[in-house]
């Protein structure tokens, strides 16, 4: 018992050196999560969001400069093909080109935080203007060239921006609440624009190297849609790896922006649809087909992008291969639905019909018959009220019945068929059985004498038409002549 009382308060105290120890990380957690907190916000007040260096900080990275270097060096000694052999995750043009993917993502978003950056200072001066123009790199432009100045009239923004935008963005300059920023302000703001421009110089010369090699790292790619909007969608993706993960639909809207028609019609204007459109499938396909050939070609080309991810076809057989497919199936789309033929006549049924006819359906139907009162019950005269069995068109209607002059309810009566063809037979036996007995004959006869006698009653009828009564009775005889002795 003893030692049953021993082991439960060793367990007892076990539990409470745990729960101890359980307190004890808690608090070193909690207490590392508040040093990090006050450490992120301590970074948050040390950034200076006035100084344009605080906010981006991506050019001045020794990484940025190294791959640019490298960049410009492929870009003038060409491609080199000599390393065809070699396995593609250990060719170093690979791996500048795996470089340039992260890059060109890196210089996206660095794009971003200075379009940011842009829009918060010039928002003074225009507020207007980043509802009407959404593009970073345009916005920009727009404001490097628009700078101080009020009247927009003499800014020439011809070739930045369609000519629809520029007269929305002309007529709200003229309406606008804001002033013009300090010289300070204005300063840093053109400078946040060249550098956003310079951003994007630099990320189409990654680009165009990308697009160089792209029959080698992506031939399959490269044949369907090909090499440049192969090197943008790898770009924009981050690489031929994050490329091949990515769904269709995602594919699809790669590089597409967001398009401001400042109140125009949509009819003409494609939506969700990014840089496949610049291909040459997607432009020569009809208006009323684009979309789906757009969902078409963004597929294929995912398929595509997984073949050269494992360099399944280096050869860039099966990218061609499936731009083929993509031809003949608009080709297909685009051909005239068949020509309607035209019905043949069902065969002739020869078998014997269900429906009775014959003499005794002959004699229901007429038994059956609509009769001519209810037919006149049914019909109406056009532009003469109906009579009703309760009056101002209550109860019954009674048609065109009694419409005959008087107002009084007239049915022409008529013998059916039926009925003439009964009472003609009716006739024909009653004259063919003149020989036949009256039912009121009896062949009993009661006499004074005998009482009760059984006679035959039709011989005394033919014994009345013989001898002298039937010569005197009869209307054929004559008086016989009596000679005079």
């Amino acid at each position: 018992m003893a030692n049953l009382e021993d082991s439960f308060l060793a367990d007892l105290e076990d539990l409470s050196d745990n729960d101890n120890e359980n307190l004890d990380e808690e608090n070193m957690d909690a207490e590392n999560m508040e040093e990090d907190v006050n450490k992120d916000i301590a970074d948050i007040e040390a950034l200076n969001y006035d100084d344009l260096d605080s906010v981006s900080k991506l050019q001045k990275t020794q990484r940025y400069t190294d791959i640019m270097k490298k960049v410009e060096n492929a870009l003038e000694k060409g491609s080199d093909m000599s390393n065809q052999s070699m396995v593609l995750e250990d060719d170093p043009e690979y791996q500048l080109i795996v470089e340039c993917n992260t890059l060109s993502v890196d210089i996206e978003n660095e794009i971003v935080i200075i379009h940011n950056f842009i829009r918060d200072k010039y928002r003074l001066k225009f507020p207007e203007l980043e509802s009407l123009v959404h593009h970073p790199i345009d916005y920009a432009r727009v404001v490097k060239k628009i700078g101080n100045e009020v009247d927009l009239t003499l800014v020439d923004l011809e070739g930045l921006l369609p000519s629809a935008i520029i007269m929305v963005v002309s007529v709200t300059a003229s309406t606008t609440s804001g002033k013009p920023l300090p010289e300070n302000t204005l300063q840093k703001t053109i400078e946040a624009c060249d550098r956003a421009l310079t951003l994007d110089a630099s990320k189409k010369k990654v680009l165009d190297f990308v697009e160089s090699r792209m029959g080698y790292i992506a031939p399959n790619l490269s044949a369907i849609v090909g090499s440049a909007v192969a090197a943008k969608l790898m770009g924009t993706a981050g690489g031929l790896t994050s490329l091949a993960k990515m769904p269709a639909c995602n594919v699809q809207l790669l590089g597409a922006k967001k398009k401001n028609l400042a109140g125009f019609s949509t009819a003409t204007s494609q939506f969700r649809v990014g840089y496949i459109e610049q291909t040459e499938v997607f432009q020569t396909t009809p208006p009323g087909l684009k979309m789906r050939a757009c969902r078409l070609l963004a597929a294929k080309s995912t398929l595509a992008a997984r073949v050269d991810s494992i360099r399944g076809d280096p050869s860039g057989k099966q990218g061609r291969m499936y731009r083929e497919e993509i031809r003949k199936k608009i080709e297909k789309w685009q051909e005239p639905p068949p020509a309607k033929q035209p019905k043949p006549l069902p065969v002739p049924d020869s078998e014997p019909k269900k429906k009775r006819g014959g003499r005794r359906l002959r004699k229901m139907k007429e038994r059956y018959a609509i009769t001519d009162m209810r037919k006149l019950a049914n019909r109406m005269q056009f532009g003469v009220p109906e009579e009703s069995s309760l009056g101002d068109g209550l109860g019954e209607g009674y048609g065109m019945l009694g419409q005959a002059g008087n107002g009084k309810l007239r049915v022409s009566v008529g013998q059916s068929k039926l009925a003439a063809k009964v009472a003609k037979k009716g006739k024909d036996k009653q004259y063919s059985s003149g020989g036949a007995t009256s039912g009121l004959t009896s062949s009993l006869a009661f006499t004074p004498v005998q009482g009760i006698d059984l006679i035959d009653p039709q011989a005394d009828a033919n014994r009345l038409g013989s001898g002298t009564q039937s010569t005197y009775f009869s209307e054929t005889g004559t008086f016989s002549k009596i000679k005079r002795t």
